[in-house]
């Protein structure tokens, strides 16, 4: 003899109402703050000579989740160069993991030009899978296509 369905609804509830709270468990716990990757805000000033060869250095500040990482840059290129400039970049690092992440190499393959003043921008990658896009203004007298190696170290590590 078959049974009616209006017995079976107490079970339907209660077995919905486990799911929805695993599923509310489970996305909740894939989101937690220590393992999520966040933006961090960059600023760097950078000066740079190259005649074929360059070479250059500068410092900034990475701010990631409420704190300030001051670092140096230093950074070598080959490939059509010539002049010297200064730059003031400002931008966004992302696949930041926790601040230690942002030190390491980066490359970059790119051109730009600057006569007295001019604008520039630049995406950067390193090996920990950190992505750097910055742009801002440059000054001087600088023409460049070419390949970058830039490193990043955080200042007191």
């Amino acid at each position: 003899m078959p049974q009616s369905p209006e017995r079976w609804k107490p079970a339907i509830h209660s077995r919905l109402a486990r799911l929805a709270a695993l599923v509310l468990l489970a996305s909740t716990a894939a989101v937690t703050p220590s393992s999520a990757q966040a933006p961090g805000y960059v600023r760097v000033k950078l000066v740079k000579a190259a005649l074929v060869l360059g070479a250059g250095g500068g410092s900034g500040v990475l701010t990631y989740r409420g704190r300030n990482y001051p670092f140096r840059v230093s950074g070598l290129s080959v490939g059509f160069a010539a002049g010297a400039s200064v730059s003031r970049l400002e931008g966004w690092a992302s696949g930041i993991r926790e601040g230690s992440d942002f030190a390491g190499t980066y490359s970059s393959v790119g051109g730009g030009g600057a006569f007295v003043g001019g604008a520039g921008g630049v995406q950067l990658g390193n090996e920990k899978g950190v992505t750097i896009a910055l742009r801002g203004g440059r000054a001087g007298m600088e023409f460049a296509g070419n390949v970058s190696q830039i490193m990043i170290s955080l200042k007191g590590k």
